[in-house]
């Protein structure tokens, strides 16, 4: 049986092991409280009450009670003269495919928009291609501040200034996209390859003919995909700042939540969530075909 003697190197090696895992463990527990001091003090400024909570979740419960259809099987596929029907509940379901049309076209055009000045914009917010301290600055701070103002935000003062209708959507959710998909498209260009830049702008080509064949070709595949990701979050908002009077199927959620039309809330929710899932996996499989044909993981 041989016996194995710690060496002083293996004696300093286990010491300064235990001395780091010390300080891991120490660090972690300090992250852990400060953490939890963060929350507590989170939930006291917002006037967190758990009693409020558990008295609020069975009300919860009680609404989606009241907004589900009611259903019978015996007249279950009859028309929408009987009660108890499928079309019965969806009676004014020709009325809601207008304003769900109505919703995606909206987000589709506010994409379109925001899309095409976010891609100009984010040449001057990229800091490899911006012509000066100055301009990279100035296109950044542009972009943040148009992203950080909420859509309902914008779509109150567009209500205020065109009045009610789609146009106030397409522009607040158009104003938003250019914030959001400004700031991705620049940080995509950051990565580009300047090899092909330095190309063009060695063999005479101007800054503007630089972006546009040199660097636009190589980042193409990824500005689509998140377009068309960005479609799919704005035909969402698109329903939403339809509250306020911005057009589009919220406008007719508002109206039947507020006169407490139950089932008619169930049932445009129900084709809310068909119609966002179908464009949601469309606009997945385009852009996992343009990824894939372009090369981009």
């Amino acid at each position: 049986m041989s016996v194995v003697f710690a060496t002083p190197a293996v004696l300093r090696g286990e010491a300064a092991f235990q001395s780091a895992r010390r300080d891991r463990r120490r660090a972690t527990l300090t992250a852990l409280v400060v953490l939890a001091a963060c929350l507590v003090l989170s939930g006291w400024v917002s006037e967190v009450n758990f009693a409020t909570l558990a008295a609020g979740i069975p009300r919860i419960g009680e609404y989606f009670g009241r907004i589900a259809p009611d259903l019978r099987w015996a007249t279950l596929f009859s028309n929408a003269e009987t009660e108890g029907s499928i079309a019965f509940w969806f009676y004014r379901a020709d009325a809601w495919a207008l304003l769900l049309l109505e919703t995606a076209n909206m987000a589709a055009l506010a994409t379109l928009g925001g899309a095409s000045i976010a891609l100009i914009l984010s040449f001057f917010a990229s800091r490899n291609l911006a012509r000066n301290t100055w301009s990279y600055q100035l296109a950044r701070r542009s972009l943040e501040a148009l992203r950080t103002v909420p859509e309902i935000v914008y779509a109150l003062i567009f209500v205020w200034a065109f009045g009610v209708g789609a146009l106030a959507g397409i522009l607040a959710i158009m104003i938003h996209t250019i914030g959001a998909l400004g700031k991705l498209f620049s940080e995509v260009i950051e990565n580009a390859e300047m090899r092909t830049w330095d190309g063009v702008r060695a063999s005479g080509g101007t800054w503007s003919q630089a972006c546009r064949f040199a660097i636009l070709p190589q980042v193409a595949p990824s500005l689509i995909s998140y377009t068309l990701l960005r479609f799919e979050i704005n035909v969402r908002g698109a329903s939403v700042i339809g509250f306020v009077g911005a057009g589009g199927i919220g406008q007719e959620i508002y109206s039947v939540i507020a006169f407490n039309y139950y089932e008619e809330i169930s049932a445009i929710i129900v084709m809310v969530i068909v119609v966002v899932a179908m464009i949601d996996l469309l606009s997945e499989r385009l852009r996992h075909r343009i990824t894939d044909a372009a090369g981009v993981r």
